[in-house]
């Protein structure tokens, strides 16, 4: 039967064709779906309409949910449209193909959403931490957070920088306000070179949606990295372990759909919890084309030379800045960044707060004006 949907005052109809109940309470949009969400989300999934909440509490949308609408938030920030002019793994590439933090993210996404869609769990929560994951990434990888590891604190991290971005950094210093679970799996997607599962459940996302990102991270990663790596020739297709190929496939294709599949088929329920795993055969090879990886591409000669160049120009700005606050405080206010916050925040905190927010191009930019000399016409 039809359900009364409640549309600014006015009434829609939602449901099975057949009859009418005017007697049915008024549901807004957002209220049936997550009806439908209780009636369809596994017991071990998070419901909308149980979130934690926000830091600061809103009146909620009549339309989306509270996983929805962070999803939308995120998508529509400054800081996810920097993503696509920021380094994966190649630093500024010329090729039309390679991967961008912003590839990268949707690759993450989409990854996330099938792993969260056969295990019935809540895809929505999934997508936005997806989503969210790397908002706080800096110019030219790995290379660029390394640098204001040196520069400004050893206990920079990007999915810290990524909670910042979010709380703090976005609409002029309001923040984008989401919800516990986004802002709980944002910042616990990170695993670096450890284990996909810390031993700490305090490094452990709050939701089942928040691990399975953390998961769909390595996985997409691993796969577009190679792909990357030998389309830029730094390795060659045959180099790549025996035990990799027959247990994950020989293509891009075939690796993420094993992967996806073992994570998918591998997880059961344990007591009350619901776990997460890999069978052996598949860990075991993921994690020797991890160490593939580091060995022979994130350390290559070609890649490492550039992380190198990388990390001193921004550390040389980093310093610049410091030495003449002035010139830093009158660009961001060209940026029309000079809000309450960026008035109150410590030098080093907003001089690393602008150069994490930075693009490669925009940091290239800004090291010629600052260090090159320009030819008198």
């Amino acid at each position: 039967m039809y359900r009364k949907l409640s549309i600014n005052g006015s009434t829609r109809y939602s449901g099975k064709p057949h009859s009418v109940d005017p007697d049915k309470p008024s549901l807004t949009i957002r209220e049936d779906f997550e009806e439908r969400e209780a009636n369809f989300i596994s017991p071990y999934g998070m419901l909308s309409a149980r979130s934690r909440g926000r830091m600061r509490p809103e009146e909620p949308c009549p339309v989306r949910t509270v996983y929805q609408q962070d999803r939308d938030r995120i998508v529509f920030s400054n800081a996810f449209r920097r993503l696509k002019h920021k380094t994966q793994v190649f630093l500024s590439p010329l090729g039309d193909h390679y991967r961008t933090r912003l590839t990268h993210t949707l690759e993450v996404a989409e990854i996330a959403r099938t792993i969260s869609r056969a295990l019935r769990l809540n895809e929505d929560l999934t997508e936005a931490i997806a989503m969210g994951h790397d908002m706080g990434h800096t110019p030219f990888g790995h290379s660029g957070e390394t640098a204001l590891k040196e520069a400004f604190s050893p206990d920079f991290c990007h999915n810290e920088q990524s909670l910042r971005v979010i709380d703090v950094l976005e609409r002029h210093g309001r923040g984008l306000n989401l919800t516990y679970e986004v802002r709980d799996g944002i910042l616990k997607h990170s695993k670096g070179f450890g284990a996909i599962m810390p031993s700490d459940p305090s490094e452990i996302a709050c939701t089942l949606e928040g691990r399975i990102v953390r998961f769909a991270d390595i996985i997409a990663y691993l796969n577009h990295d190679l792909d990357d790596a030998i389309r830029s020739g730094v390795v060659a297709a045959g180099q790549v372990p025996a035990e990799c190929v027959e247990v994950l496939g020989r293509s891009h294709s075939q690796r993420t759909t094993t992967m996806i599949r073992d994570l998918i088929y591998s997880s059961e329920p344990q007591g009350d919890d619901f776990v997460l795993q890999l069978s052996e055969p598949v860990s075991a090879a993921m994690n020797c084309l991890r160490i593939f990886l580091y060995d022979n591409v994130y350390r290559s000669e070609k890649v490492h030379a550039e992380f190198i160049k990388a990390k001193r120009m921004i550390i040389e700005i980093y310093r610049y800045f410091l030495k003449n606050p002035e010139i830093m405080k009158s660009r961001l206010a060209s940026l029309e960044m000079a809000t309450e916050y960026y008035r109150d925040a410590s030098t080093e905190r907003l001089i690393c707060d602008f150069i994490a927010s930075m693009t490669d191009r925009y940091v290239l930019n800004l090291y010629n004006d600052l260090f090159v000399p320009t030819p008198l016409v």
